[in-house]
């Protein structure tokens, strides 16, 4: 009989002990993003905000008449919401470099344009600007509006200078100022 006993006895434990198994416990945690407004905007060439210097030589008598036009140079936009991109000159004359005295004053605005050439942001180009070539100035011109958001929207652009014939020999420079900016 004890061994019948210390029988049920040895089944109810094991039983006690297999029911203890099926418990269980759980743990949450919430994890909050706290995005902000981003953007950048660089040159594709050198992958920072300042470009490579575009260089357009004249030499010839056809070249001072029609003008030359540059390669396409291309910006990246990168953005986590819908931007706009503005264009001007840092000047509305160019620097002078030469031995010419005083110094010529050759207005950017009628001599120094842009084109877009290719639109990779998504965005609407401005007619002015829109695959014909338009005068820059040092006041803001609108290019681009309603860019699309995202990693890698691309905007190509070519200038044309057309200076004319009534300019001393040197060398003229203005930089060119891209502003992108999130309405």
């Amino acid at each position: 009989m004890k061994k019948i006993i210390t029988l049920i006895i040895a089944i109810a434990g094991f039983s006690a002990v297999s029911m203890a198994q099926g418990a269980s416990a759980s743990a949450s945690q919430t994890v909050v993003l706290t995005l902000s407004n981003v953007m950048s905007i660089t040159f594709v060439a050198t992958s920072t905000n300042t470009g490579n210097v575009v260089n357009l030589p004249f030499s010839t008598l056809s070249q001072y008449a029609n003008g030359i036009a540059s390669q396409p140079q291309q910006l990246r936009i990168q953005s986590n919401k819908a931007y706009n991109i503005s264009v001007a000159t840092n000047a509305s004359t160019f620097a002078y470099s030469g031995s010419a005295t005083p110094a010529p004053a050759m207005p950017v605005n009628g001599v120094l344009a842009l084109q877009v050439s290719q639109n990779g942001t998504g965005g609407n180009i401005s007619s002015e600007f829109n695959g014909t070539y338009a005068s820059l100035s040092n006041t803001p011109h609108s290019l681009v509006s309603a860019g699309g958001y995202g990693n890698n929207n691309t905007l190509s652009i070519q200038y044309e200078a057309n200076p004319g014939i009534n300019y001393p020999s040197g060398v003229y420079a203005a930089n060119v100022v891209y502003t992108a900016s999130q309405p």
